[in-house]
């Protein structure tokens, strides 16, 4: 093999490589453990992110998340949470959560966009839900979640 066919043949498997990287990292995140939560009466089927590369995709890529279904973010610690909504198409709520399962605040999310949403005070859990769910259903900040990681 010639050094220029050697040298094309190392750039189109780099290229390839490349690509399926770039085609997986686009895919949304579907077999993270669960947990079921309950707010109240409503039940709660939550994908629970709990690494770091976990929380870093969260429920980028998705197209569409069902009523009862949520994202659970656990933290090693209690600390400011701030999120944001980069390649999320969905719209979205999100709940800071104390650790004994309380609301600190709730705030909505506009997809695909930088801006910064936070923990009014330090919280070791984040629940992102379908933009709306916490409204529909009367929950606010101070409303107590139940469930496992709570208990």
């Amino acid at each position: 093999m010639t050094p220029l066919a050697h040298h094309l043949c190392r750039w189109i498997s780099l290229l390839s490589l490349a690509l399926i990287t770039s085609t997986f990292a686009q895919e949304p995140q579907t077999t993270l453990p669960r947990v079921k939560l309950a707010a109240g009466m409503h039940q709660i089927d939550t994908q629970v992110a709990a690494t770091p590369e976990q929380r870093s995709t969260g429920l980028m890529h998705r197209t569409t998340m069902p009523q009862h279904e949520g994202m659970l973010f656990v933290f090693e610690a209690p600390t400011k949470q701030c999120f944001w909504m980069k390649n999320t198409l969905l719209p979205l709520d999100i709940a800071f959560v104390a650790d004994d399962g309380t609301i600190v605040n709730i705030d909505q999310m506009k997809p695909q966009t930088l801006d910064s949403h936070c923990s009014d005070k330090p919280v070791r859990y984040v629940l992102e839900m379908n933009h709306g769910w916490f409204a529909k259903k009367g929950i606010k900040a101070g409303f107590r979640l139940t469930g496992k990681p709570f208990n």
